[in-house]
């Protein structure tokens, strides 16, 4: 099968925002805030990896995702590795990631519970262009201010440790369980892998490349697709135009070229980079 287009799908968030950038509506139901655009794909669950954009004007809740063997204990297909490629940042703009010190599940939760959890966090300023992936385990939270482009594994399994005294579920003993109570332990800085293919990251679970000004045959195996995310420029697959805002997947041979005024985020799972 050739490239094609995802269908996407906008979420309301309490923590969203209402003056999203144009084109990326519909606005949710209401006027309620658009927190989230996720593009899923048709193969539902045998999907590997799952792309969102993501809008907030106010902290998300302070939280953990499981890893592949906690997910499948709970009944899942996989676990969540996610990456964050941020697109705009207000000036005072941060994420939490990870904790300031080491602590003992018994003191995580201790903090969960009265609070103390979000000082705990390693708030850091970020930037547009900034990259974080964040395995499965990490403790973390976005800012307020951002608008990111998220890759992640495909599970649908978030556990809340801290909600800011939000009226939503928290999930202690779900989370606690999975956490790695410690300092982020950050991947390698982005690098060249190629003539106009910069590795963004690549852990245990997906890759993440960053194109412009290059082109390439990929997608020559259906079992292994490629999703492409297009943010800015000249983007096209097999000819056809890939407008910011959209994302599409390659699950068969198609020729993609990124101009050189143009950039587009490239993943695929797995931990090796793959030859275009």
């Amino acid at each position: 099968m050739p490239a094609f287009r995802l269908e996407r799908r906008s979420v309301a968030k309490p923590w969203g925002r209402r003056d999203v950038p144009a084109g990326f509506g519909p606005m949710p139901p209401d006027g309620e805030p658009l927190g989230e655009i996720w593009f899923p794909d048709p193969r539902g669950d045998d999907a590997e990896l799952l792309v969102k954009y993501l809008f907030t004007s106010e902290k998300l809740s302070v939280q953990v995702h499981p890893g592949d063997v906690d997910a499948r204990a709970a009944g899942c297909r996989r676990g969540k590795d996610e990456v964050w490629v941020v697109l705009a940042a207000d000036p005072d703009a941060t994420i939490g990631l990870g904790l300031r010190r080491a602590v003992s599940r018994a003191a995580l939760r201790d903090a969960a519970l009265d609070g103390s959890i979000e000082a705990l966090l390693d708030w850091r300023p970020v930037k547009a262009g900034d990259v974080f992936y964040s395995p499965a385990g990490t403790v973390h939270a976005l800012g307020a201010g951002l608008i990111v482009v998220e890759i992640q594994q495909n599970l649908d399994l978030t556990y809340r440790l801290y909600d800011y005294g939000r009226p939503r579920e928290l999930h202690l003993d779900e989370g606690i369980a999975v956490a790695d109570p410690a300092p982020y332990r950050g991947v390698a800085t982005p690098r060249p892998i190629a003539e106009g293919r910069t590795l963004l990251a690549a852990g245990a679970a997906f890759v993440l490349e960053r194109w412009q000004d290059a082109q390439a045959q990929i997608g020559a195996d259906a079992d292994a697709p490629i999703w492409l995310v297009p943010l800015d420029g000249d983007c096209r697959i097999d000819g056809e135009p890939m407008e910011p805002g959209s994302a599409w997947v390659a699950r068969g041979p198609s020729r993609l070229a990124v101009a050189s005024d143009a950039a587009l985020l490239l993943a695929y799972a797995g931990e090796e980079v793959r030859p275009f």
